[in-house]
């Protein structure tokens, strides 16, 4: 079967060995795979050393070939899936520090979601696998994952969805596709949100979905962007005793103003990937359609995917789908 892989640091498809189900979990045929920042992230950053070991690929929709556990699953449905599962048992899971578990981190879809096929345990069938509704495109569906490390995001913050969160204003500083679904989500909480980018087509595709920039002091300042540049905007835009979520690896680690924290008793919180109990979340709010992704993915083939990966760092596109 086809899989991507990097070879001599760049995006290759290969022939490799269809997985087989030697356990419990199931086969599926990938449909198609979203194109996430980590993955460029991986791709910048590799060497030779360890270009082996690097998964590319893994917000994937995909049709159930083969299944050997008793889920609600079954041979023929469409699902898409997270490619992470915590142990529940460990310290870090104790105090929901997810990410961090060790099962967490060793868990995955194999061999990556850039594949004709990949295999799933049956705890991925447990925590992270849902079927696609009627009412939701491929592509569409294929934001469960990164909604769901949004939805981390929002929570970590100290949102919550019961919450009367209508008094509290928000800013998402890069509308990335990121930051543009966490703008939406942050809505769907019922807070006021607005969004900053220097990018004029990024805000320009934000005004239709209603996410604008307001010149405000606020709650909380949401940094998705991937620059160092959005430090200093963040503490120009927070409230005294606001939170600064870091939601986005940055290319210079550029330091905070420590003094600037420490007198404004100002909050930084750090949020990565999500747990079970997110997707579940971000599912909801895809199929209701308080998150709408309609049209914002740029379609390529598994041949293309080192064009999407290049269309993706040269800025043309706002976010790639790999159909498969």
């Amino acid at each position: 079967m086809k899989s991507a892989q990097l070879k001599d640091l760049k995006v290759k498809i290969t022939e490799t060995e269809k997985p087989v189900l030697n356990g419990r979990g199931a086969i599926i045929k990938v449909l198609g795979c979203g194109l996430c920042g980590s993955d460029i992230v991986k791709i910048k950053h590799a060497s030779k050393e360890n270009e082996s070991s690097i998964k590319l690929g893994h917000e994937v929709v995909g049709e159930i070939v083969e299944i050997d556990t008793e889920t609600p699953y079954k041979k023929g449905d469409i699902v898409v899936m997270g490619h992470h599962y915590p142990c529940f048992n460990c310290d870090f899971c104790r105090i929901g520090a997810f990410s961090m578990c060790e099962t967490f981190k060793k868990s995955n879809i194999e061999p990556c979601g850039f594949s004709e096929f990949i295999k799933v345990d049956e705890n991925h069938l447990k925590y992270t696998v849902y079927k696609v509704p009627n009412n939701l495109t491929y592509e569409e569906a294929a934001f469960l994952e990164p909604l769901a490390c949004v939805v981390r995001a929002i929570r970590r913050a100290g949102y919550n969805l019961k919450n009367d969160n209508t008094a509290s204003n928000a800013l998402v500083l890069g509308l990335g596709s990121i930051g543009f679904i966490t703008a939406q989500a942050l809505k769907a909480f019922k807070v006021k949100a607005y969004g900053y980018d220097i990018n004029k087509e990024r805000t320009k595709l934000a005004s239709k979905f209603n996410i604008e920039y307001k010149k405000d002091i606020y709650d909380t300042v949401f940094m998705t962007s991937g620059s160092s540049k959005a430090i200093p905007t963040a503490l120009e835009h927070i409230r005294n005793g606001g939170k600064i979520v870091v939601f986005s690896s940055i290319e210079n680690e550029d330091g905070y103003k420590n003094n600037d924290i420490y007198y404004r008793e100002l909050s930084i919180i750090a949020s990565y990937s999500p747990s079970p109990e997110d997707y579940k979340i971000s599912y909801e709010l895809l199929c209701s359609g308080k998150v709408n992704v309609k049209n914002i993915s740029t379609i390529y083939t598994l041949d293309n995917l080192a064009g999407a990966v290049e269309d993706n760092i040269c800025g043309k596109i706002f976010k790639a789908y790999i159909k498969i």
